[in-house]
């Protein structure tokens, strides 16, 4: 498994990660397995929420892996995510929260979770409309200064959002968490059709990749095989017929499965991109981890992209 420098400071982590969500519905000795699949695969970064699993249930479970399998904290690169507030039942965000209370607040109740002392990274979890960035910023301050926390990042937060934040906290935002994936590429649409009239060259983000890039951001790429805005995956789905066929060619051609060669064409984009696969089923994450090791050719890797539906001008 590759290594990739998050943020280009200094915290080196699989390019590969596993998003813990869905380990709230596992038992402990199930998350082991899921767990071990991914360590044994090379996967050394684990990220989380507080708002997985009611009251936080996946980073218990996640925790009682770890300690199941033995594994050392130094070992692991945690990162879990605040900001979001559910309802009482825990099935729907009712707001955000980015006070200094709450974030101090919420960092606690992650790591009493995880059974940890500290979390590499912790990002800000979507843009809260009422941030106030100095009282983030004292936030930040706190838990860096208690040793509760070491990096700090963002996710689905536009340029000027973070250039706002930026501005008031000298800890360095090293990661944004953005949707991607080969029918997520809104990002990639806009660059390839600059100065165009058509439904492609709008910019939906403000250029957020270049800025990242520009700005040693890490994206880290979630739900990266997810249909955008509904349900369901889009290998071997009818409706993306095409795509699945270049994914089985390459697939058979590298001798992996169509989940390696989805996660290598984002791995292939010179951003750095980290994937964050959610799956929790053993095999698949072994698969997945394969990507690691595939070196796409442009012509592949365009081939993919409009196999997916898109147009090159």
């Amino acid at each position: 498994m590759k290594s990739i420098n998050l943020g280009a400071a200094g915290l080196m982590a699989s390019e590969i990660s596993l998003g813990c969500m869905r380990i709230r519905d596992l038992t402990v000795t199930e998350g082991a397995k899921v767990l071990d699949a991914a360590i044994t695969s090379g996967i050394n970064f684990f990220d989380h929420a507080d708002i997985y699993g009611l009251n936080g249930s996946a980073e218990e479970v996640f925790a009682g892996a770890v300690k199941e399998l033995g594994l050392a904290r130094e070992d692991l690169i945690i990162q879990t995510k605040c900001g979001l507030v559910r309802n009482e039942e825990w099935t729907a965000n009712i707001s955000f929260d980015f006070s200094k209370e709450h974030i101090i607040s919420a960092v606690e109740g992650s790591l009493r979770r995880l059974q940890t002392d500290y979390v590499d990274v912790l990002a800000l979890h979507r843009p809260d409309a009422l941030m106030e960035p100095l009282e983030v910023a004292e936030a930040f301050d706190n838990l860096h200064k208690r040793g509760l926390v070491k990096y700090f990042g963002v996710s689905n937060q536009s340029k000027g959002q973070i250039k706002l934040l930026q501005k008031h906290t000298p800890h360095k935002l090293i990661v944004n968490q953005l949707q991607f994936g080969l029918v997520h590429t809104g990002m990639i649409d806009f660059g390839l059709n600059v100065n165009m009239k058509n439904p492609a060259s709008v910019d939906h983000d403000g250029e957020l990749l270049n800025f990242c890039r520009a700005k040693d951001i890490t994206i880290q790429a979630w739900s990266p095989y997810r249909l955008s805005g509904a349900a369901g995956v889009f290998m071997d789905n009818p409706e993306y017929a095409e795509l699945n066929t270049v994914l089985g060619e390459l697939a058979e051609q590298y001798g992996v499965t169509k989940d390696s060669v989805a996660t290598a064409w984002i791995l292939r984009h010179p951003a750095g991109i980290q994937v964050i696969t959610g799956s929790m089923n053993p095999e698949r994450i072994k698969n997945i981890a394969k990507a690691s090791d595939i070196n796409l050719t442009r012509t592949e890797w365009y081939k993919l992209y409009m196999s997916a539906g898109n147009l090159l001008p």
